[in-house]
């Protein structure tokens, strides 16, 4: 009975220590999707901010101001900003914002490309023009 009983704690032991490394791998792959996630919404935000201020005002350095402003904890060497706009007042202005989010986790590089293309382009009318 004693053996038994041995035998089972280092078998768990043993299945523990071939799982764990899997577990850790999954926690971190999690851990960076979160981030990821993060920085998508941050972009989405700044695409917003600058199609807000494009659609109030013909300065598109203006809205590209508002754009990197409101990208507060994104590296801006890794953002880019693109104003498209179709005639007139009362036409679409098109903000599209681009950034090259890097892989930071360590050990979980190999599961995502790096970087990773994230964008928003959100569209809206031209009050100015």
């Amino acid at each position: 009975m004693g053996r038994n009983r041995r035998s089972e704690r280092g078998s768990a032991a043993v299945e523990f220590a071939l799982i764990l490394p899997l577990l850790l791998t999954m926690a971190l792959a999690l851990v960076q999707v979160g981030l990821l996630v993060k920085d998508q919404l941050i972009v989405e935000e700044a695409a917003r901010a600058g199609a807000r201020e494009a659609s109030v005002t013909a300065d598109d350095g203006a809205a590209r101001e508002a754009a990197l402003r409101a990208a507060v904890s994104l590296d801006h060497d890794r953002l880019s900003v693109a104003i498209e706009r179709e005639d007139g007042s009362g036409s679409a202005v098109t903000v599209r914002v681009t950034y090259h989010a890097p892989v930071v986790v360590p050990i979980v590089g190999w599961l995502f490309r790096s970087p990773v293309d994230l964008s928003a382009a959100p569209v809206m009318r031209q009050e100015a023009g």
